[in-house]
C-alpha cells in the first residue's frame, strides 16, 4: 500500500541544485559560494528558498559541492525558515543531474531547480500538473530572442538567394526548472558526472515522454555579472514578486 493511501503523504520535495563554482559571475564569486552570492540583502538561493516554502514545498534538499560547508552553516536544518532542509554533499561534481541519484527518500514526484534563477513562475502548479501527467519529466521553458550580430546570407547553389540583416531568432528554452517522476532515476548513470543535457538525450532515445511547461512570465539565468546587477535592480524594485 502507498504511503498515501495510509494517510501519510510525502512532503513536498524541491531538490536545490548548488554546487557551482560560478565561474562565470567572477569577482562576485571568488570568496564564496554562487549560492550565497546576495541579491538586496539575501543570498541567491535563500531568495529561492523562500519563494519554494511560499509556494508550499515542505522539504528542501541542497545538492552542495563548492563551499558546501558555508551553505550548510548558513542555513543548517532550515527552521528559520518554516521548512526541513537536507544536504546532499557531491564527493565530485556531479554535473545538472548527477546529484539525483544520490538523494535518499525521493517521493513519487519531486522539483529539480537551479539556484541561480529569479523567476515568478508557480512552482506548486509545475510540480502538481506534472503529477498529474503521465509524463517522466517536465520541463518549464519560456521564449528568448536572440539577435545574430552579422549579416546573414540565403545561398543556393553558390549564389545568393536572400539576405537579412542581424536577424533576431526566437528559441524556447530551458529554465533550468523541472519537474520530475523517481522513476527518471532508472535513466541516471550509476557513476560519473550526468547533465540536463544528456538526460534530454536519453529519454529521447528511449521514447519517454518529457513534457513542456510553458511559463510567460519573467525569468532570468543569473549567470553572468550583467544579469547579477540586473537582478538586484528587480529585487530592490519588487522583491515581493519573486519571494
Amino acid at each position: 500500500m502507498k504511503r498515501e493511501e495510509m494517510g501519510q503523504r510525502s512532503p513536498r520535495t524541491a531538490i536545490v541544485l548548488a554546487g557551482g563554482k560560478g565561474t562565470r559571475l567572477r569577482p562576485y564569486t571568488t570568496t564564496i559560494p554562487k549560492p550565497l552570492a546576495p541579491i538586496g540583502d539575501k543570498p541567491i538561493v535563500e531568495l529561492m528558498i523562500q519563494r519554494l516554502v511560499r509556494a508550499g514545498f515542505e522539504r528542501v534538499v541542497l545538492a552542495v559541492n563548492h563551499m558546501g560547508d558555508l551553505i550548510r552553516a548558513y542555513f543548517g536544518d532550515g527552521s528559520r525558515w518554516n521548512v526541513q532542509i537536507t544536504y546532499s554533499l557531491e564527493e565530485e561534481p556531479l554535473g545538472t543531474i548527477g546529484p539525483l541519484r544520490v538523494i535518499d527518500s525521493l517521493p513519487e514526484n519531486f522539483l529539480v531547480v537551479n539556484a541561480d534563477v529569479l523567476t515568478d513562475l508557480d512552482f506548486m502548479s509545475l510540480l502538481e500538473g506534472h503529477a498529474a501527467s503521465d509524463a517522466i519529466f517536465t520541463v518549464a521553458a519560456t521564449r528568448r530572442e536572440q539577435r545574430i550580430e552579422y549579416g546573414v546570407l540565403d545561398v543556393a547553389g553558390g549564389s545568393l538567394v536572400g539576405f537579412k540583416e542581424k536577424p533576431v531568432v526566437e528559441h524556447m528554452v530551458s529554465m533550468g526548472v523541472y519537474a520530475a517522476s523517481r522513476r527518471v532515476l532508472d535513466h541516471i548513470p550509476a557513476t560519473g558526472a550526468f547533465g540536463f543535457d544528456q538526460l534530454m538525450l536519453t529519454l529521447l532515445a528511449a521514447d519517454e515522454k518529457v513534457a513542456i511547461h510553458h511559463h510567460h512570465g519573467f525569468w532570468l539565468d543569473i549567470g553572468r555579472p550583467d544579469d547579477y546587477e540586473i537582478a538586484n535592480d528587480l529585487i530592490a524594485k519588487d522583491k515581493d514578486r519573486f519571494i
